[in-house]
C-alpha cells in the first residue's frame, strides 16, 4: 500500500517464491525480488522445447516485465484471424470437395461437423493447459500442430484421411482460445476489455476471411490451393508468435491436468457469474447463427430474390463490426461490465424488434439490423468475457474454456433449431424465435446485479453505479473486485506495467495466501 492509499496489482506467486521474499519489518521500502523458479530457469529460461531459443527481449526476467502494447495485441488478433479461419475454409469448397473425392453430397458434409467436433474436443482438453503450462510453448505447439496437418489436407487423395486431418485440425486450432485470457493477464486492468475485444474482433474478422478467401480462390483454381495457402499463413504466425511472445512460468504449479479438467466442472456448477454468463452467451450464440443461416434464405427467397454474389455480399458488413472493435472495447473498460452487458443485450433487442417487423418487407431494415447486431454482440462478448475473467485471475484459461463452450452449443442450437423454425415457418416466426432467445438474456441477467458478491444467485447488492471507479493518480478506470469477504481486490497474475516499482511489502495480506485461498475455492 502506498502513501497515498492507493493500492496496485500484485503477481500471483507460488509457495517457493514468497519463502525468498524480504522480511516487510526489515525492508518496508525495498522492492521484492521475484527470482525466478529453480525449474523455469533451468528448462525454460532460455530455450523452448529444450532447443528452440527464445530472444533474449521475451525471456522471462521480473526486473524488467515486457510490455503489453498495441502491436502485440494486433498480433494476437492478426494470429487469431488466420488460425481460426482453419474451421471454415471447407464450408465453401464442399461441391469441389465432392467433385475430387468422387462422393456424395452427403458424405461431404461430414467435415465440417469433423472440424466442429474437433474444435470441441481442443476447447474441452487443451485450452485450459493454460492455467497449468507455460502458454508461450504451448501456443507455438498447437500453432505448428495446426499448420503440419494441413500439408495433409492438402495432398491427401483419400477421404478418410481427409475427413480424419479435419478433426485433428479442429482440436488443434485453439490457439485463439489460449490467446484471449493471455491478453486478459497481460492488458493493464484499464485497458483489459479493449485488449480482449481487438482479439475476439480478429475471430471474426477470420470467419469472414475463411469463406470469402476460399471461395474466391477455388473459383479459379484448385481447392487444394486454399490449402495451401493456409500452410503457408499459419508458419508465418508461427514465426510471429515466436518473435514477439513474452515468455512467463506457468500458473497454478501445484495442480495435475485432471484436476485442472475437475475444477473446471466444479466452476461450471458453483460459479453464479460464470453460469450466467452461460446461460447469456448460449442464447446470444443461437440468435446468431440463426440470423446469419437464414439469411441466405431470406435474401434469396420473396420478395427480394438477390443473387448469390449480392447475398455474400452481407457478410461484409461484418466488417464493421470488426472496425469498431476499439471504441466497443474502451467503452468497455470504462463501464462496470454488467452494465456494458445491459446496454448491449437492450441493442441487442431492439435490432432483433425490428427484424420481426420488417426483415420480410424492407431491406433496409435488414442492413440496419445486420449492423446493429453485429456491434452488439461484440460488445456483449466482450463485456461477459470481462466480468468473467474477474472470478479468478488463477483460472483464466478454465474459464474461457466454459464460456467458448457454451457458445459452442448456442451455435448449434442455433443452427438445427433456427433452420428448422425458418423453413417451416417462415422468416417472421424465426425472427420470433430469435426474438424470444433475447428476452431470455435480459432476463437472466437482470437475475443478479451488477455488484454482488461472489457466491450470491439471486439479486442485488452493493447498489448500481454505472462506472469503474478511477484512479486519482491516472485517471484510469480502475480494476474492482466484490468477492468474498476472505477474498482480496483483483490482481493481475502477470503485472506488466511498472509492477517493480509498484511490489512493496508492506505487510499486507500474503501473496502465498492470497493464492491458495483463491485456488482453494476452484479445486
Amino acid at each position: 500500500m502506498q502513501a497515498d492509499g492507493s493500492q496496485h496489482d500484485i503477481p500471483a506467486r507460488s509457495s517457493s517464491e514468497t519463502a525468498s521474499l524480504p522480511d516487510p519489518s526489515k525492508s518496508v521500502a525495498a522492492p521484492v525480488t521475484d527470482p525466478l523458479p529453480s525449474n523455469f530457469a533451468q528448462r525454460g529460461k532460455l530455450l523452448d522445447f529444450g532447443f528452440l531459443p527464445i530472444p533474449n527481449r521475451l525471456r522471462y526476467d521480473p526486473e524488467h516485465p515486457a510490455h503489453f502494447g498495441l502491436l502485440l495485441n494486433v498480433v494476437f488478433g492478426i494470429a487469431s484471424t488466420f488460425i481460426v479461419a482453419n474451421l471454415y475454409y471447407c464450408q465453401p469448397l464442399l461441391i469441389q470437395l465432392s467433385q475430387s473425392f468422387e462422393v456424395s453430397y452427403g458424405e461431404i458434409s461430414r467435415i465440417p461437423t469433423l472440424v466442429q467436433a474437433g474444435y470441441g474436443t481442443g476447447l474441452l482438453f487443451i485450452t485450459p493447459l493454460g492455467d497449468l503450462v507455460r502458454r508461450r510453448p504451448l501456443l507455438l505447439l498447437v500453432t505448428f500442430t495446426s499448420a503440419s496437418l494441413s500439408i495433409g489436407l492438402a495432398i491427401t487423395r483419400s477421404l478418410a484421411v481427409f475427413e480424419a486431418l479435419s478433426f485433428l485440425v479442429g482440436v488443434s486450432t485453439v490457439a485463439p482460445q489460449i490467446l484471449i485470457p493471455l491478453a486478459a493477464d497481460l492488458a493493464p486492468p484499464a485497458r483489459r476489455a479493449s485488449a480482449i475485444s481487438i482479439v475476439l474482433s480478429g475471430l471474426l474478422l477470420g470467419i469472414l476471411i475463411a469463406r470469402v478467401v476460399a471461395g474466391t480462390i477455388a473459383q479459379f483454381v484448385t481447392w487444394r490451393v486454399v490449402y495451401y495457402a493456409a500452410i503457408g499463413v499459419q508458419y508465418a504466425v508461427l514465426v510471429a508468435l515466436w518473435a514477439t511472445l513474452p515468455d512467463y512460468p506457468a500458473k497454478n504449479k501445484g495442480l495435475t491436468y485432471w484436476r485442472i479438467l475437475h475444477s473446471m466442472g466444479k466452476l461450471a456448477m458453483t460459479e453464479p457469474k460464470l453460469i450466467q454468463a452461460c446461460l447469456i452467451t448460449m442464447a446470444s450464440s443461437a440468435c446468431f447463427s440463426t440470423f446469419w443461416v437464414t439469411l441466405t434464405f431470406l435474401l434469396g427467397g420473396p420478395p427480394y430474390h438477390y443473387s448469390t454474389l449480392v447475398i455474400g455480399l452481407f457478410g461484409l458488413i461484418g466488417m464493421f463490426g470488426v472496425m469498431m472493435a476499439p471504441l466497443v472495447g474502451r467503452l468497455v473498460d470504462r463501464l462496470v461490465p454488467w452494465h456494458a452487458t445491459l446496454l448491449s443485450t437492450i441493442g441487442l433487442l431492439l435490432m432483433q424488434a425490428v427484424y420481426t417487423g420488417a426483415a420480410g418487407i424492407n431491406i433496409g431494415a435488414v442492413i440496419v439490423v445486420t449492423l446493429g447486431f453485429d456491434v452488439g454482440r461484440q460488445m456483449q462478448q466482450v463485456s461477459l468475457t470481462t466480468s468473467v475473467y474477474g472470478i479468478s485471475e488463477a483460472a483464466r484459461a478454465r474459464l474461457n474454456a466454459v464460456l467458448i463452450l457454451s457458445i459452442f452449443i448456442g451455435q448449434v442450437m442455433g443452427t438445427a433449431v433456427g433452420t428448422k423454425v425458418f423453413v417451416e415457418h417462415g422468416w417472421r416466426a424465426s425472427a420470433v424465435l430469435m426474438l424470444s432467445w433475447t428476452v431470455w438474456q435480459l432476463a437472466v441477467l437482470l437475475l443478479r446485479g451488477p455488484h454482488c458478491d461472489r457466491y450470491t444467485w439471486f439479486g442485488f447488492q452493493g447498489g448500481l453505479r454505472w462506472t469503474k471507479r478511477v484512479r486519482p493518480e491516472t485517471g484510469d478506470p480502475q480494476e474492482e473486485w466484490r468477492g468474498d469477504s476472505s477474498e482480496l481486490k483483483e490482481s493481475s497474475v502477470i503485472k506488466v506495467q511498472g509492477a517493480h516499482a509498484a511490489r512493496k511489502a508492506d505487510g499486507g495480506d500474503n501473496i502465498e495466501e492470497k493464492s491458495s485461498r483463491d485456488q482453494a475455492n476452484i479445486v
